[in-house]
């Protein structure tokens, strides 16, 4: 049960809800625990007069009660059975993890929906298009503003949007990798600035030169390049600041020199455009226009790494794996216990033990819990598969998506009440 309170009214240890949009507020999620005061005064500047909040869920200190002879005493409850403690505990933590699920998804179609509007403006008012290129990427920022480690989530790609799932895939991994090489906060700005609009100057494109094929003409590839400086022009028009634009201009740059517009090497491309450039090929190695190409997560990987290593930056080639984990969200693999899963998030400090959905033929797909591999120390991964290497009900089961879209979130640990017995 929920009810509204003052925000004047909000103390330490309310569970409380901000019904905004994700870009309206600063915090990581909109439905969290008030820890300390400094929360409640962040919330009384954005101007709400009352707020929802959940005392089920809160940890107030309770009010001392004078005793009264007439209070009637209450009998106490009966214990709940070890086995009504582990359903309420599998039902809590379906709850949150469908809770989590859909607060990503929700983020990850605002945000979407934001660089479609912004990217709409860029001819007919490119500053205003600059100016919410730069919300968006501080509404990036600012959820990523957390103590501890991220989680790289799968979510679905709406199909017929992948121009934008693509900005969006392209500047969350490569913010998370900023953050991983300790990036200043003006130079975060300038990587997610530049990551959303690597490809703007494709707007200048037919729809058919949008993409590389091998089957281009030598005039249709040219074409095709000149997208790079169409790019660095709209961003001049957008008011970008020098990094972001740089960004903008070597996205295609490798470290061999073998990029292009200028054959640039590691060493005259900053720090953020080499960032944006190996990310983008990532996500266009898993998420190319034709599906009968994509790699999966896993395969893609593999190949940077076997054929990148002298187009990348060996530093930032292993970060980069390692925050992705050997087998990245998206993948499809088989346990040591031989059942087959899908890898659904992945935390970057423990790679080889991501969060799956397990194929589990005794539980509908909807109340299926993901498991956390790191906290089942005697499971863990054997192989990754293609999908088309799965039994027919585990793909069905499973249901890889066929273009993978990723969003980020606090790493935390949802307690599944078979993992011991998985364990064991």
């Amino acid at each position: 049960m929920s009810g509204r309170i003052d925000v004047d009214q909000l103390r330490v240890g309310m569970y409380i809800h901000l019904d905004l949009s994700w870009m309206q507020h600063p915090f990581p999620v909109g439905s969290f625990r008030i820890t300390h005061a400094q929360q409640i005064d962040k919330i009384r500047s954005l101007g709400l007069k009352q707020l929802r909040w959940s005392p089920e869920k809160s940890t107030l200190e309770p009010e001392p009660v004078a005793a009264d002879a007439d209070t009637e005493v209450t009998a106490p409850q009966p214990a709940e059975s070890p086995l009504q403690v582990a359903e309420r505990e599998r039902r809590e933590a379906l709850q949150a993890q469908r809770d989590s699920a859909a607060l990503c998804q929700r983020q990850f179609d605002e945000a979407g929906a934001a660089w479609r509007r912004a990217q709409e403006q860029v001819r007919s008012d490119p500053l205003q298009a600059g100016r919410d290129t730069a919300a968006l990427t501080q509404a990036l920022l600012d959820k990523m503003l957390v103590d501890g480690d991220m989680c790289i989530r799968l979510l679905t790609c709406n199909a017929g949007d992948n121009a934008s799932a693509h900005a969006m895939n392209v500047a969350v991994i490569s913010l998370l990798l900023g953050r991983v090489f300790g990036l200043a906060d003006d130079e975060m700005h300038d990587l997610g600035l530049g990551a959303l609009l690597h490809d703007v100057g494709k707007l200048d494109l037919p729809e058919r030169l949008r993409h590389t094929d091998d089957r281009l003409s030598k005039d249709d590839l040219s074409a095709y390049r000149e997208h790079v400086a169409h790019g660095v022009l709209h961003g001049k028009r957008m008011g970008l600041q020098a990094g972001a634009l740089l960004v903008l201009a070597q996205h295609h740059e490798m470290a061999d020199g073998s990029g292009f517009p200028l054959r640039l090497k590691s060493e005259k491309q900053t720090t953020a455009a080499r960032i944006v450039a190996l990310v983008n090929r990532y996500d266009n190695l898993c998420n190319p226009p034709s599906l009968a190409q994509a790699l999966t997560p896993h395969e893609a990987l593999s190949l940077l790494f076997a054929q990148g290593r002298s187009q990348f930056d060996a530093s930032l080639l292993n970060s980069f794996i390692r925050m992705m984990g050997v087998y990245p969200a998206g993948s499809v693999v088989q346990l040591t216990d031989e059942r087959y899963a899908l890898v659904m998030s992945v935390n970057s400090t423990r790679p080889l033990k991501p969060n799956v959905l397990v194929h589990d033929p005794e539980r509908p797909r909807e109340e299926a819990l993901h498991l956390n591999l790191i906290h089942t120390p005697d499971l863990g991964i054997r192989r990754s598969l293609k999908p088309s290497q799965l039994p027919a009900d585990a793909l069905e089961y499973l249901a890889p998506r066929p273009r993978v879209a990723y969003f980020f979130e606090a790493a935390r640990h949802v307690p599944a009440p078979d993992e011991d017995r998985v364990a064991a």
